[in-house]
């Protein structure tokens, strides 16, 4: 096992990995950057190294500066987090190449996901559904783009190949519009990803996000750890998370999580790594891989008991996979809210000064959180300040036990979304369960005196 692991990232999950690293006896270097210079992680650490100013491409995106600060440490291993560099197959290549390990998956792994052509290809080859489309990325023919979208059906939807995020896509209806939506993002692909490739797609109408949480190890062993529900979404940016996912027939779910599984055995997967999917109908449909823990693994932690985190760590370790596929029980179900210095429903960045913080606590509650009363939310960053989770035996307390909790939580001197959460937490369709990706966005366009929420270009 590792002594010692340098932690590339900041906020929460920074302080989740090191709260991993401690229980496991491992030693942690933090690295920070000069706006992060106060933060409770960096004083928490053994040691830390500020790596550069504020903005990221000069600190936490910066290469050279995070492999030096492992070296001048005696690091061992470099655990990216999520986000920045966690899921970049060149920075994964040249902490190995600089005689580290890389905590996550193995950079040609890292590639083939991040490119969501050749994603989709090998999960077709594995035998993981996927959403119909074209074969590969569109060619120039603009008469053989108009025949593949005849054939798929429309409406249709134009992805990046290289894109994430929710960006890089548009939904076209019509084949007037066709040609124009694919010049249109190949043009925005190659600015933002430096990929201009695309590919098409069915558009589904009213999908659930669904995604189903592996482990993996090096010795072609892996499990698949049940499924979260995602599409409480807004902008295609998940707000809360639940598992299991409600109203899903578990025969359903058990078929596709062993193809998940077994896609990653064939593959020669390494590490923890989420599955993506677009549910309706009752048939899923893969979109993308995260190669990489998610924000919302907590809720994954408490129906399994199994610690995301720490597994990670092992198998990076070179130690084989602890569990079994039968070790993997469900028990009870959990919901994350993502507390975010932002407007709660203008959505306007909050930066700024916390003066009063009050975490909620009571059964079943969680709280993953850097933040403290004094604490300076900075504005480089992604406005995400914590996360509350809450578990219960069954859905209905637990949604009852993230109301308290919500109703607890005090945040002064930012604005938060919490109002939004509380909303949320006493909505009917919610409380039903099942609600589509699309459901927050209508919600809000008919809320009054709201700024109307667009979704997907067109």
């Amino acid at each position: 096992m590792f002594e010692k692991i340098l932690i590339a990232n900041r906020g929460e999950i920074a302080l989740r990995i090191q709260r991993a690293c401690r229980e496991m006896g491992i030693k942690t270097v933090v690295v920070h950057s000069e706006a992060d210079r106060e933060a409770k992680y960096v004083k928490l650490a053994d040691e830390s190294v500020c790596i550069g100013p504020a903005p990221s491409a000069q600190s936490y995106l910066n290469m050279p500066a995070i492999i030096s600060a492992a070296e001048v440490t005696d690091a061992e291993a470099i655990h990216p987090g999520y986000g920045f560099l966690s899921e970049n197959a060149d920075f994964a290549e040249r902490v190995e190449q600089s005689g580290f390990v890389f905590i996550g998956p193995r950079p040609e792994s890292i590639r083939l996901m991040g490119d969501k052509v050749s994603a989709k290809q090998a999960m077709i080859k594995a035998g993981v559904p996927c959403v119909p489309g074209s074969d590969g990325a569109l060619p120039d023919d603009p008469k053989e783009i108009v025949r593949i979208a005849r054939k798929i059906g429309y409406p249709v939807i134009i992805k990046a190949a290289g894109g994430g995020g929710g960006r890089g896509m548009r939904v076209v209806h019509t084949e007037a519009a066709l040609l124009n939506a694919v010049t249109m993002t190949r043009t925005e692909a190659g600015a933002a990803f430096g990929n201009p490739e695309v590919y098409m797609e069915k558009f589904l109408e009213n999908p659930r996000h669904v995604e189903i949480q592996i482990l993996a190890d090096e010795f072609r062993n892996a499990v698949w750890l049940g499924e979260r529900d995602c599409s409480m979404q807004r902008r295609h940016q998940k707000v809360i998370e639940e598992a299991p996912a409600p109203g899903i027939p578990r025969k359903i779910v058990e078929r596709i999580g062993d193809r998940c599984a077994d896609a990653c055995r064939k593959m020669g997967y390494r590490g923890a790594g989420t599955f993506e999917f677009l549910y309706e109908n009752g048939e899923f449909y893969f979109i993308e891989m995260n190669t990489r823990v998610q924000v919302e693994h907590p809720v994954t932690e408490m129906i399994t008991g199994v610690d995301i985190v720490q597994e990670q760590i092992r198998i990076a370790a070179g130690e084989k996979l602890r569990y079994r596929q039968r070790d993997i029980v469900l028990n009870g179900h959990a919901i994350e809210c993502r507390i975010n210095a932002e407007d709660p429903f203008k959505f306007t960045p909050s930066p700024g000064r916390i003066v009063s913080w009050h975490a909620p606590g009571g059964p079943g509650i969680r709280v993953d959180s850097h933040v403290y009363a004094g604490y300076f939310v900075p504005p480089n960053y992604d406005s995400m300040v914590g996360k509350v989770i809450a578990y219960g035996a069954t859905r209905e307390q637990a949604i009852k036990r993230m109301q308290i909790a919500l109703s607890e939580m005090v945040v002064e001197g930012i604005q938060t979304n919490i109002a939004l959460h509380r909303e949320l937490m006493v909505d009917a369709r919610f409380f039903e369960g099942g609600t589509n990706i699309h459901y927050l966005e209508h919600k809000l366009a008919n809320k009054p005196d709201l700024p109307k929420t667009p979704g997907p270009k067109s």
